[in-house]
């Protein structure tokens, strides 16, 4: 078992600029976790996690992975955000994490096309108005518009183009997403192969990984 990574240098006072990991955090972590000897056999070369808030995620990722076997890119809008994911991974012994501030995958494609080996997003899923998605700070971690699923849909039909033959993303949902939906999107609009793979109650919400390939 892999202990997740150590954020005791992250104050309290930190989390009111960047969202502090919590139960659907640590969903993704165990799926990683989870998938750990397949990610190992991958032999990824390139990770990417799309909002990577805390660094939490991808440095349990680069644990699993191994430091210097592949590059870690992560994106985030704020800034702060991408300051605290370097030191997260700092703190915990990983030195090949570059974050990126940018949205989603802006300045990523066509550059890395088809080359990411691990995709990772727990994207901004709650469910809120159209307008208050799209901001620089500590909304833009959870601010999801109609479904939650407007930043969601922003990024799927960029997936195909994303990863590499061989590799997968890992998406964390919530029920008010229609998890099943979104299954059905990557399958039937993209010819990809998607399933939720792992799914928990936290408190009222229902929080799903949902598992997305090439189809073979």
């Amino acid at each position: 078992m892999i202990p997740t990574p150590d954020l005791s240098h992250i104050d309290k006072k930190d989390y009111d600029k960047v969202y502090e990991p919590a139960e659907d955090t640590f969903l993704l972590l165990d799926a990683l976790e989870e998938d750990g000897l397949l990610i190992k056999s991958l032999k990824p070369v390139i990770c990417l996690e799309i909002g990577s808030g805390s660094g939490c995620v991808t440095t349990l990722l680069a644990k699993i992975v191994g430091n210097t076997n592949a590059i870690f890119f992560t994106t985030d809008i704020n800034p702060f955000a991408c300051k605290t994911t370097v030191q997260t991974g700092i703190k915990n012994d990983i030195t090949q994490i570059e974050c990126i501030r940018t949205s989603l995958v802006d300045g990523i494609l066509p550059r890395l096309k088809n080359k990411i080996d691990i995709l990772c997003f727990n994207p901004p899923y709650v469910v809120t108005t159209h307008e208050e998605v799209g901001s620089h700070g500590i909304e833009a971690a959870w601010a999801g518009g109609i479904d939650g699923r407007e930043v969601i849909d922003q990024l799927l039909p960029y997936i195909k183009d994303i990863l590499s033959p061989q590799g997968i993303f890992y998406l964390l949902l919530i029920n008010e997403n229609k998890p099943a939906e979104v299954v059905n999107i990557m399958i039937d609009k993209y010819g990809m192969k998607a399933e939720i793979i792992m799914q928990r109650r936290a408190g009222r919400e229902k929080q799903y990984i949902v598992k997305i390939e090439h189809s073979l």
